[in-house]
């Protein structure tokens, strides 16, 4: 009895430090990914200076949440738009522009209007459009 009570505390033991040693190899795996990530260098494009194609582009989808990735030559253009929304008075932040051996990861986030701030009650469509150098790799927009 006591053999089958000590195998079965040992195979209890191994599987926690398997699944232990799992979780810490997954760690070093994120912060390898994180290591090679560079930020990359981008403007935000005024509206006037947006290549047409990609204004028509953003006017069919605005109603909705989009990312739109529009490329012209040597120039990548990333759009990420927030669809409709009540008021006017938002703005939009970059998060994150960063590249990886493997991909490009593009991060916004919606900002609404402050309370004490007087907005237009009409309806918006906020949206950013960032230009950075082009690079040919997959894009997530996160």
């Amino acid at each position: 009895m006591w053999q089958v009570g000590n195998f079965l505390w040992k195979t209890a033991a191994a599987g926690l430090l398997f699944a232990c040693m799992l979780s810490l190899g997954g760690c070093s795996v994120k912060k390898q990914e994180e290591a090679k990530a560079q930020k990359l260098d981008y403007t935000v494009v005024e509206e006037l200076e947006i290549p047409e194609e990609l204004k028509e582009l953003i006017e069919e989808k605005k109603e909705k949440d989009f990312q739109i990735s529009f490329a012209t030559g040597e120039e990548l253009y990333l759009t990420a738009g927030y669809g409709e929304q009540p008021t006017g008075g938002y703005s939009i932040i970059v998060e994150r522009l960063e590249e990886t051996p493997e991909a490009i990861y593009f991060e916004t986030n919606l900002m609404g209007p402050d309370k004490e701030e007087k907005v237009s009650q009409k309806a918006s469509y906020p949206y950013i459009v960032i230009k950075t150098e082009f690079r040919d790799k997959d894009i997530y927009y996160e």
